[in-house]
């Protein structure tokens, strides 16, 4: 089979390199890629937000299946585009991407549907979401409704806090439409841990749990980001946990697509924070995470075309994934500055030594390119270099050793992830 995998992070670059192992598939497109799918696939100029280049491009190279990486081109209604031209593809319908596109419609499926969650309220008025400041108990959560590369949460500590991020995403506009919307919620505590299910509309496939490490510093400090590090398993999640987030997230949320005929076949990624009172989600994301996805696709020993394939026809009740019982980190290398401004064009050194520090290890490209046939710096999060090991310990001592060989200017990376209290 000939794939295209839409993105350019470390997510797609796992993505196919997990899809390069299956004896199904012969070659693989990356629109638009980064120096690391290169290696594995051939990379093309198109957008992962122009629909219609992509469109054209699954079709002038006769692609059997396109798997789509990023959150915005779903909210764009890339499935939809690609459905009505007869091509195969793996994602939810813009109307089912909804669920992470906005998160007031997210949460109102959630109470609809009795998932547990934190309580909210959603404004469409600065004003009245600065009156609701005034009057709230704190810390609490401002969130824009919409996309913003996993950084348009805010906890605020103060009334202060608070309205300065209703400030900034309402009237501002740092977000862009996506903080036309504010969504205001109650402070959980917890430790947090993400999950993962394939859902083809009537069953799902729970993958192993993980825990992301959003704040850009150690002890979980400075700004939110879209992910520093990861680690699977979350320590969050023993059996018992796993039978309660099925009872009481993924099957009401199999029910609630059939009671409110929403159409969703793809990935389904929730965050949970996990309260004393039980697991709570904090938000739904229609697709795969960006990093866990990284340290997922090191454990997964089965075909992940079976598994897409599955989903799209339905058919996950046949499929009985395996894991490998090993741990798994990901430690993220991000570019100076990040998330704020940043510099690009890097030179990056000591690839190859990291990649042959350990046959354990595997580092993932994100923002990097080719120039003049040099690898460099092209974004925020740079690297993600993953290792496995018989137990969290092992595999981070791994990564950490293989991240130290790499070398950038203005390289930064947190040095707990996976520590036992991070």
């Amino acid at each position: 089979m000939k794939l295209l995998v839409i993105g350019s992070g470390g997510r797609e670059h796992a993505l196919v390199w997990k899809l390069s192992q299956s004896p199904r598939v012969t070659s693989i497109l990356c629109t638009p890629g980064n120096a690391g799918t290169a290696q594995l696939a051939v990379n093309h100029a198109v957008a992962a937000t122009d629909l219609d280049g992509l469109v054209a491009l699954a079709k002038n190279e006769q692609v059997d299946l396109t798997i789509v990486g990023p959150d915005d081109p779903l909210a764009a209604g890339i499935v939809d585009r690609f459905r009505e031209a007869g091509l195969r593809v793996f994602g939810p319908t813009a109307s089912a991407a909804r669920l992470e596109a906005s998160k007031s419609f997210a949460k109102d499926f959630m109470v609809r549907h009795g998932i547990p969650t934190a309580g909210s309220a959603t404004f469409t008025d600065p004003q009245a979401a600065l009156a609701h400041c005034a009057a709230s108990r704190y810390p609490l959560v401002v969130k824009a409704d919409g996309l913003a590369l996993g950084k348009g949460v805010v906890i605020a500590r103060t009334r202060g806090d608070a309205e300065q991020a209703v400030r900034e995403a309402m009237i501002d506009k740092v977000f862009g439409s996506a903080g036309d919307t504010v969504v205001i919620e109650e402070f959980l505590t917890g430790p947090e841990c993400s999950i993962h299910a394939l859902v083809d509309g009537s069953a799902y496939s729970l993958f192993p749990d993980a825990k992301d490490h959003k704040r850009a510093l150690d002890g979980d400090q400075g700004l939110n980001t879209g992910g520093m590090g990861t680690i699977s398993p979350s320590r969050e999640v023993d059996a018992p946990m796993q039978t309660r987030i099925r009872a009481e997230i993924l099957d009401p949320f199999l029910q609630g697509l059939k009671a409110d005929g929403l159409e969703f076949s793809g990935m389904l990624f929730p965050g949970l924070m996990m309260t004393p009172g039980g697991p709570k989600v904090l938000e739904f994301n229609c697709r795969f995470g960006d990093p866990e996805t990284q340290s997922l696709m090191r454990r997964l020993k089965s075909d992940l075309l079976d598994l897409i394939e599955a989903t799209i026809d339905g058919k996950l009740t046949l499929a009985t994934p395996e894991w490998d019982h090993r741990a798994a980190v990901c430690i993220v290398l991000a570019s100076g500055g990040y998330p704020g401004p940043i510099e690009k064009g890097k030179e990056i050194s000591g690839l190859a030594e990291a990649a042959s520090s350990d046959p354990d290890v595997v580092v993932f490209h994100a923002g990097t390119a080719l120039k003049d046939g040099k690898v460099v710096t092209s974004g925020g999060r740079v690297l993600g270099v993953t290792a496995l090991g018989a137990t969290l310990d092992e595999a981070r001592a791994k990564a950490y050793i293989a991240a130290d060989l790499i070398r950038f200017e203005g390289k930064q990376l947190r040095r707990d992830i996976g520590a036992a209290k991070a």
